[in-house]
């Protein structure tokens, strides 16, 4: 009976289904482009053929794309499994040391807090513009979703596994082995998913910047050659990688793991708050502090504590660190609200059409699989350099998470409700007005804080590529060019600090928002 049951429960055979309509809006917008081609609505440099688009991919074919290619794809496995073994063995250490956990977490979390984007000019002058740069980016990115999903599945191990053990007395290793690895597993590869898409977006990002190899460096020459029909090989190259790699991802978990999961929570560990865990934190400083001192690191590569404050306190009181934050958050705010309302109107759309669905999310979700920064080189040369390039890029990454997560939460409305507004005749203004916005304002005002995050993040990063104009991405990149260390981490803290405000002003949001659902829930 155990087999037959086990037998069920396999994996189902791949296969694939096309929707006939997902199929339209491509053809459409494909016709269109050859149209424009045709009538030359467009300069070739700027929007070139579909004909001479296809002639370079075969071109590059059979020259050095799949060199180019292989050579992001090399460094992006040897970084994943890097950042994999590394974020496993802390998620572990987290998740069953209590005391390992108030030591080092709130250190680990002090430096989450920077994003990767912010170490990106820190890690150019430490290792260069080679394969150490690509390695310390990928692993970083790796890192964070694989600690913090690992320890949240083993925290959470349910507690009847935990009785089972006691009763037959496992020994530690015994546990770990038979119980805390197998029942971890589904939440460990749902952080290295999450892992592999971040790393292959970081990629791109280092290799757009700063790269001799790869496929972002392919991009980066078409662009600077103003040959914009590489640069759109190229993306279709990085999205076609993205569905690759995601699906790969998802076939090996499906295939690893068939038997039924317990439902978590998706919300990870936050860093627990004591006195001993501010102690290694400490520690370090003063480490440094005298390492510095002493000369027994190269200042000049990392910058003392002393320095790092005295040019924060200076940049702030002469105002040029003061007035680069506040470009960069003027911009992101501009971008923001651009693709937080397109979003928003998007998603309801959607929700409100099950052809819209049909004929719009397929192609949706395939620009998704493209890295947002790979739209860079084509923003640039299509809009510019200038705030129009930048505002238009943060718009876009703030566009996706908005739209879907609207999507998501619209989609949810209860039968029940809906089969009341039939029965009170609402109209579909009414309905959309009284049911679906208040059922999903909690999706809703998930993805503005996550639209939040990504405008952040698309804000620095449109500024190390398009560096013209100020912004603290600027300066951090005008910086690294100079050595000049203090200013880069001080930026670094900059970022950070105001990621994790808009993170918390967010969640404030959230929860001001649809606090009359946590009182129903009470």
């Amino acid at each position: 009976m155990s087999l037959m049951i086990l037998k069920l429960r396999k994996p189902k055979a791949w296969s694939l289904r096309v929707n006939g309509w997902s199929l339209l809006l491509p053809l459409c917008l494909l016709g269109l482009w050859q149209l424009t081609a045709i009538r030359h609505w467009m300069p070739d440099q700027i929007v070139p053929a579909p004909a001479t688009v296809l002639a370079t991919g075969w071109s590059l074919l059979q020259d050095d794309l799949l060199a180019q290619w292989w050579s992001s794809l090399h460094q992006l496995i040897i970084g994943v499994v890097l950042g994999i073994i590394v974020g496993s063995l802390l998620g572990l250490l987290f998740g069953l040391s209590r005391r390992a956990s108030a030591w080092l977490e709130p250190l680990f979390w002090l430096l989450v807090q920077i994003p990767t984007l912010g170490w990106i000019p820190l890690f150019m002058v430490m290792f260069g513009i080679g394969d150490g740069l690509k390695l310390a980016v990928l692993i970083k990115s790796v890192l964070v979703p694989v600690t913090l999903n690992t320890q949240q599945a083993v925290e959470n191990l349910p507690a009847q596994l935990r009785e089972v053990a006691q009763a037959l007395r496992l020994s530690p290793r015994q546990q770990l082995v038979r119980l805390v690895i197998p029942a971890s597993l589904p939440g460990w590869f749902t952080g290295c998913q999450l892992a592999l898409a971040e790393a292959w977006i970081s990629l791109i990002v280092v290799e757009l910047l700063a790269s001799s190899s790869g496929i972002g460096y392919l991009m980066v020459w078409g662009r600077q050659l103003f040959q914009l029909d590489i640069v759109f090989v190229t993306i279709v190259v990085i999205g076609l990688s993205g569905v690759l790699l995601s699906w790969l991802a998802a076939r090996l978990q499906q295939r690893v793991i068939f038997w039924p999961q317990t439902a978590l929570s998706v919300q990870p560990p936050g860093a627990k708050a004591s006195l001993q865990g501010l102690g290694l934190p400490l520690l370090l400083l003063v480490l440094w502090h005298v390492a510095s001192h002493e000369q027994w690191i190269d200042v000049r590569l990392f910058a003392s504590p002393a320095a790092v404050i005295a040019r924060l306190y200076a940049g702030v009181v002469s105002g040029e660190l003061s007035s680069a934050l506040a470009q960069s958050l003027l911009r992101m705010a501009a971008g923001a609200l651009l693709g937080i309302g397109a979003g928003l109107l998007a998603g309801i759309a959607l929700a409100q059409s099950p052809f819209a669905r049909r004929l719009i999310l397929p192609s949706l979700n395939a620009l998704r699989q493209v890295a947002l920064f790979a739209w860079l080189p084509l923003l640039s040369a299509w809009v510019g350099n200038d705030n129009p390039g930048k505002i238009t890029f943060i718009a876009l990454a703030a566009f996706f998470p908005m739209a879907i997560s609207t999507l998501n939460a619209a989609l949810r409305a209860s039968p029940q409700l809906m089969e009341v507004a039939q029965v009170l005749r609402f109209n579909r203004l009414q309905r959309l007005r009284w049911l679906v916005l208040p059922g999903a304002a909690p999706g809703i005002f998930a993805g503005v804080r996550l639209a939040l995050i990504y405008a952040w993040l698309g804000s620095i990063g449109a500024e190390y590529f398009m560096s013209s104009g100020t912004g603290i991405g600027s300066l951090m990149i005008n910086a690294q060019q100079l050595l000049d260390i203090p200013t880069i981490m001080s930026g670094m803290l900059l970022i950070g600090l105001t990621g994790a405000l808009l993170n918390q002003g967010g969640r404030l949001l959230e929860q001001r928002a649809t606090r009359w659902r946590q009182q129903e829930e009470l």
